[in-house]
């Protein structure tokens, strides 16, 4: 039982335990539920953390030497193995991502009475199951259990993170055309007024050689923004370059195409280059929830799986999103994200060409979408009302 302080009663802060995968996607949608938490509920969160370096990215004011920090009003801590300082038990502890807490934890379950509600936040989803497995408990150890709590698009779900004024500010920002701030503040000021503007943070994918052909030979310019990641691999061999040498440049025309290599930012800006562009090209699930909340038309590139279990993840969504979608425009849509998952560039160029005809649709149908998806209450607040209710 190293390093766990053990009190008859619990404190009423929460624990967020959260191991980084993929560089940012886990991290990325903790420390937004944590900052939420925080700020919106004024609850006390620790944020236990096992890859500063990669955090940093996000948060570029984070010090990767200290153990313990405090940023947002949120106690971020560096998770060592054994824990680099004493666990002190708190109202709520939240496994993040199936995570496997340490071991000191699962120990304490036999002396902390009561022990924390112990909660397991699972990846979101748009499958239907999860409706039905959302707010279970499972047993752990020495008659502790843990509760799931499934993000999703339904009302029986967990909800989908979303701050109260969100949408208000991104609202503001589009009707007040802020992104030429934006565009100088990244060095980029050549932007005409029917300039079309796309972000490209997704994987490699065989798809982007054909996005970056359609965007060298097409009609109007492109602004194709793409931050330093794994995408820019696949956005240098259709270019028939290095990522070095891309990452020198910075600025790349081709064509139709004005390509711009951006720096990891912090989530705010992420936002609001997600606000200011007219198509978004994202991955995981921190990015791709948050282009929809963008209300632009978007492209997901789900994280792949073993025998495509990702494809069935990617079609439950498409689903659900398309149920208030002509069908010509749907059905475009649809096979434009399949493409892109399935690396398939040929079938990928063929609907890239049908999108025009169905520019206007989607962008109308993005801006409705937000509102139709939040269903009433947000992630945190269905938490906040779970903890609540015990």
């Amino acid at each position: 039982m190293n390093n766990v302080s053990v009190s008859p009663t619990p404190g009423q802060h929460w624990d967020i335990f959260c191991t980084v995968v993929d560089n940012y996607g886990d991290i990325g949608v903790t420390w937004r539920l944590a900052k939420q938490l925080a700020n919106e509920y004024q609850q006390p969160v620790n944020l236990w953390v096992d890859d500063l370096r990669s955090f940093q990215f996000i948060l570029p004011e984070l010090d990767i030497t200290l153990i313990e920090q405090q940023h947002h009003h949120v106690n971020i801590i560096k998770w060592d193995q054994p824990l680099s300082r004493p666990w002190q038990a708190g109202s709520v502890l939240i496994e993040a991502f199936a995570c496997d807490l340490p071991a000191e934890i699962i120990d304490a379950t036999a002396v902390i009475k009561p022990f924390p509600l112990w909660i397991n936040l699972e990846y979101l989803s748009a499958e239907s199951w999860i409706d039905d497995c959302h707010g279970l408990n499972s047993p752990v150890k020495n008659g502790v259990k843990k509760r799931f709590f499934f993000p999703g698009f339904s009302e029986k779900s967990g909800g989908l993170l979303c701050e109260k004024n969100l949408f208000a500010q991104c609202d503001a920002w589009q009707a007040n055309n802020q992104r030429v701030q934006l565009l100088q503040r990244l060095g980029v000021d050549n932007v005409g007024a029917n300039d079309r503007l796309i972000s490209l943070f997704s994987y490699e994918s065989s798809a982007i050689n054909a996005l970056c052909q359609q965007l060298i030979t097409g009609q109007q310019l492109t602004h194709l923004f793409v931050p330093q990641g794994r995408a820019l691999t696949s956005v240098a061999d259709a270019l028939a370059t290095t990522t070095a040498a891309l990452g020198k440049q910075q600025h790349y025309q081709q064509g139709q195409l004005a390509l711009h290599i951006l720096p990891m930012t912090n989530q705010e800006q992420y936002d609001q280059l997600l606000w200011s562009c007219d198509l978004n090209i994202v991955r995981g699930e921190d990015s791709f929830l948050r282009a929809q909340w963008a209300g632009k038309p978007f492209i997901w590139h789900i994280y792949p799986q073993d025998e495509d279990a990702h494809i069935d993840k990617l079609q439950a969504f498409m689903q659900r999103y398309c149920q208030q979608l002509p069908l010509d425009a749907a059905n475009t849509w649809q096979q434009l994200n399949l493409a892109f998952n399935q690396n398939d560039p040929l079938a990928f160029s063929t609907h890239w060409q049908s999108l025009q005809h169905h520019e206007v649709t989607l962008d109308k149908h993005a801006k409705i979408w937000p509102k139709t998806a939040i269903n009433h209450a947000d992630l945190a607040k269905r938490l906040v009302q779970m903890v609540k209710n015990g």
